[in-house]
């Protein structure tokens, strides 16, 4: 591990000095801004647009499109992914356009059957059972001409709301397309909706219960697939989040209030870790191994029995996922090839809704790109993740002549390749990033923002850092580096897997800190030894009483 520190800080340095350099090494475009975040009901979204001009008239043809489906009847889908930000942004354009009084359906594709996106299957399945005029996309549609030429040719329009990476080439036979990268897909959903709402609330509506929901409860499911869906918490995401989080605490929305309660986090101040390792993994897991449909029917019911009931059925399928999860990782840990700079790893055994979180395991365990692969129905459906600096998506896409498809981020992507393609692909990524990955960057770094005295991490500077909240991507929590003597260490948690230890300074000032899945470290500790640690502060308030105490990182010791 290679830790990279930016800044030293000494004991003249006050509170106030050290929050303006972490905000300074933050390269806000806008740091009031980032403080002090804008009300995304306040956001127009034509701010996501450079092209005023035709954002304007694209969103004219669709207003006038959408007043002429409600005055003939004519149904509308809306066509939505089957993960947490897909499923949280499908409910907000569904509901609101229900509310609005269109006829509307949502569709979620079946993983295995119709895949991930717009897919020909897909949308003859559309056509069969609903005979829709209009598809609105969410979370996807971006790269799919041809799907949109297809679905084009048998009579039904189609309007993109994305935020994935896009081609080069223009989309001529979609209506209109409203694509970003400064939001997730249920936050270009938010508002995309919010602006329908706002154009079309002179229509008979439910106005009141629209203008309280973008206000409160679609905040709150924007803010749960921005999280879910590892966007920058910057810009407007930032605000989606911070003030979504506010209302995701405050719901009385049936399936948000079973979901919480079934995860055990009713009545607690939430953060994005909450909903990032809790709450999302639960929305995911219906995609993952059921039907994703039932997330969306969750999150928009309206009677309390069946709130309870797939929240349930949430739980449960996603302790499944983890059983299986762990299961997976076991059999790829032994099929992993070292010498290689890049994992590349299929199976015929492996659930393709848990291929994703076997990828992410890898890149943890041996810190370089993977990708995991399984057989679906003559074909090989692949998930891919990524390091820093590497870009996934642009790699698979260099290799497109073997795969049938690919989409995604610099960060993870998917894919389909064909059984016959298989060996050829593996062989073309491993020589690939053999040429393009250096030694170097396969070297873990750890990014640490300040190194600094532990008499300065204080209650007061703790406090002040919850200016900088909400954590998560694009907005890591504060690391810091500090060293000490060792005055105690123990282990603790139900299987004496985490490990307890209390530093001080020359200065006798002493900091307790906590290392989780660190148990094993133990043997290796002497009091009286000076040990160096990377760790980020936080508030513990416990019987009354408040302290700062440190959530560690790393740990060094110094005769190492």
């Amino acid at each position: 591990m290679k830790l990279q520190i930016k800044r030293k800080i000494t004991k003249k340095d006050s509170t106030e000095d050290i929050v303006a350099l972490l905000l300074k090494d933050r390269k806000l475009s806008d740091v009031n801004n980032f403080l002090n975040p804008s009300d995304p009901e306040k956001i127009p979204f034509s701010d996501f647009f450079s092209d005023k001009t035709n954002f304007k008239k694209d969103f004219q043809r669709v207003i006038d499109l959408l007043k002429e489906f409600k005055k003939n009847k004519r149904m509308i889908i809306v066509y939505t992914d089957y993960d947490a930000d897909g499923i949280t942004g499908g409910a907000i354009l569904w509901e609101t356009l229900h509310l609005l009084g269109f006829k509307v359906m949502p569709f979620v594709p079946d993983r295995k059957r119709e895949g991930y996106g717009l897919s020909k299957k897909g949308i003859d399945n559309v056509k069969k059972l609903y005979d829709p005029g209009l598809i609105i996309t969410v979370d996807h549609g971006i790269v799919a001409h041809d799907q949109i030429s297809y679905a084009k040719s048998i009579g039904i329009a189609v309007i993109v709301t994305d935020h994935h990476q896009k081609l080069d080439k223009k989309h001529d036979a979609a209506l209109a397309v409203f694509h970003t990268d400064k939001l997730s897909g249920s936050g270009v959903s938010y508002f995309f909706s919010k602006e329908l709402f706002r154009s079309l609330s002179t229509l008979n509506t439910k106005y009141e219960i629209l203008n309280t929901n973008f206000k409160g409860d679609y905040l709150a499911l924007a803010s749960i697939g921005t999280i879910a869906d590892l966007v920058p918490l910057v810009g407007p995401s930032r605000s989606v989040v911070k003030y979504g989080l506010e209302q995701l605490s405050k719901s009385k929305r049936l399936g948000i209030c079973q979901l919480l309660k079934e995860a055990r986090i009713d009545g607690k101040e939430l953060s994005p870790y909450e909903v990032g390792f809790m709450i999302a993994p639960r929305i995911n897991a219906f995609g993952r191994l059921s039907h994703a449909i039932d997330a969306l029917r969750l999150l928009c019911t309206g009677n309390i029995e069946r709130a309870k009931s797939l929240a349930k059925q949430a739980g449960a399928t996603n302790k499944l996922r983890q059983d299986l999860v762990i299961k997976a990782i076991e059999e790829a840990e032994k099929m992993v090839d070292k010498s290689k700079k890049i994992i590349v790893l299929s199976s015929n055994k492996w659930e393709e809704g848990i291929i994703g979180l076997i990828a992410s395991k890898m890149v943890e365990k041996f810190y370089c790109p993977a990708v995991v692969m399984t057989k679906s129905d003559g074909f090989y459906k692949g998930s891919a993740r990524s390091i820093p600096g590497f870009d996934i998506t642009k790699f698979l896409r260099e290799q497109k002549e073997l795969l049938v498809d690919v989409g995604g981020h610099k960060a993870a992507a998917g894919f389909t390749i064909k059984d016959d393609n298989l060996k050829s692909f593996i062989k073309a990524a491993e020589k690939k990033a053999q040429e393009e990955i250096s030694d170097h960057d396969l070297i873990p770094k750890l990014d640490v923002d300040l190194e600094l005295p532990l008499e300065q991490v204080t209650l007061k500077l703790t406090q002040e850092l919850k200016k900088l909240e909400p954590y998560g991507v694009g907005n890591p929590r504060p690391l810091f580096y500090s060293s000490g003597q060792l005055t105690s260490a123990r282990l603790f948690g139900a299987n004496a897997n985490h490990l307890k230890i209390e530093l001080k300074s020359d200065a006798g000032v002493t900091l307790e800190i906590i290392f989780f899945n660190h148990g094993n470290r133990l043997s290796e500790l002497d009091l009286g030894q000076t040990i160096n640690i990377v760790y980020s502060p936080e508030i513990d308030s416990w019987d009354g009483r408040i302290k700062v105490r440190g959530i560690g990182k790393f740990l060094h010791l110094d005769n190492v």
